[in-house]
């Protein structure tokens, strides 16, 4: 049965778009009454929304090529950028309503200084944020860490997602800071690609420069499934998905898939557990008990999992305590504020604990905001991250 198409969203968003941009350009009147200033902005209007239209339209025969990337970001952009200037300047009419003042021109530099501002914004965080790395540093404190691992440091990475890269150098200097941690142990908590191993290609001499002491470990993350391409068969499917696990031995990632490697150090051992992606929407694929078969109660263990909705979900009450969690997937939106104190992301109504350390139940997340970029090619406020933890035995 065919199911019945409603015009009444589309056409609900069609009337929001439009009376959005008659707002902000009956704003932009105040500075001149010529009417070339309204309809240079209306086709301006015009030519992003048809770009992205057209953009979308033929995805599915030429992909999402540069002329969409650009046609989507162009929009993206103009429409945040309009936003922030309508509300600022609903915020004036108010008050000029109650007031009974006429519009303020004042007011309306102020709203196209925030509109401007915007703009700006997006450049930087398309330019240079999306490369603007940082090492993040946490120390945790256990009662059960083995003696030997006292002063034990893993550099996480997270959400590579290698085919949305375009700068050589900038990752390079990425690289660079990872070596400089100088940690036991590295780990990859997923999404080395965006949906293809060739991804991966052009990029596997940089990531093969990492190395540690006690080894180099990773696990998949959703995209590295290919779930979200069309492919020509299952068998091309799975094929590239073979071809992905044999990138990461390459670079010399030991891949752990429900499984676990024990970590020794003068005689002593934490236990290291990877499992397969399991997030809730994007596939429960992975099995936690398979990956601690023949684990101890007492171990310590440390487990890389992608999606950090599987700890909550199972994970933090195991019966068998896994002290240590590491995830990622989030990238923290790729947007928000985290300065003055504040800590915020549009992610966080999705997921409540998004970035940084958890604990609860006496056992610790850490969720890397990751180190590349997806969909939006760039980054605001939130920092591609290199994250170092220091394990402490507790005194």
């Amino acid at each position: 049965m065919r199911r019945k198409f409603s015009i009444l969203p589309i056409a609900l968003i069609a009337f929001f778009y439009l009376l959005l941009n008659w707002y902000v350009i009956s704003g932009l009147e105040i500075y001149s009454s010529n009417p070339l200033l309204s309809l240079g902005c209306w086709l301006l209007v015009a030519l992003v929304t048809l770009s992205l239209i057209y953009s979308i339209r033929r995805v599915s025969s030429r992909g999402m090529g540069t002329f969409f990337k650009v046609a989507t970001h162009a929009f993206l952009i103009l429409f945040t950028a309009e936003l922030i200037f309508s509300i600022t300047l609903l915020v004036g009419d108010i008050y000029r309503l109650f007031r009974g003042h006429p519009r303020n021109l004042h007011w309306v530099e102020f709203a196209s200084f925030l509109f401007i501002l915007t703009v700006f914004i997006f450049i930087y965080g398309m330019v240079r944020g999306k490369y603007a790395y940082r090492a993040i540093k946490h120390t945790l404190y256990f009662d059960d860490l083995p003696d030997s691992f006292d002063g034990f440091t893993i550099t996480q990475i997270s959400d590579v997602h290698a085919g949305s890269f375009n700068n050589p150098k900038a990752i390079q200097r990425g690289i660079d800071l990872i070596k400089e941690q100088k940690s036991d142990l590295f780990v990859f908590t997923g999404d080395l690609v965006n949906n293809k191993a060739t991804e991966i290609l052009p990029w596997m001499s940089y990531f093969s420069q990492i190395r540690a002491p006690y080894g180099q470990f990773s696990i998949l993350g959703n995209h590295d499934y290919g779930d979200y391409v069309k492919w020509e068969s299952e068998e091309k499917k799975q094929a590239n998905l073979r071809d992905l696990k044999t990138r990461h031995a390459e670079m010399g990632y030991h891949l752990l898939l429900d499984e676990h490697v024990d970590i020794y150090k003068n005689a002593e051992k934490i236990v290291l557990a990877g499992v397969e992606n399991w997030g809730l929407g994007f596939g429960e694929r992975g099995d936690l008990q398979k990956a601690l078969r023949n684990t101890k109660a007492g171990d310590f263990k440390v487990l890389l999992s992608h999606d950090p909705s599987h700890w909550e979900s199972e994970v933090k009450s195991y019966p068998s305590k896994i002290q240590l969690t590491l995830s990622g997937h989030t990238h923290g939106m790729q947007f928000g504020l985290e300065a003055f104190g504040i800590k915020w992301s549009p992610v966080k109504y999705r997921y409540p604990h998004w970035a940084g350390i958890k604990k609860e139940n006496g056992r610790y997340l850490n969720v890397n905001r990751g180190f590349g970029f997806l969909g939006f090619s760039g980054r605001i406020g939130i920092w591609p991250e290199i994250t170092v933890i220091e394990l402490k035995k507790k005194v």
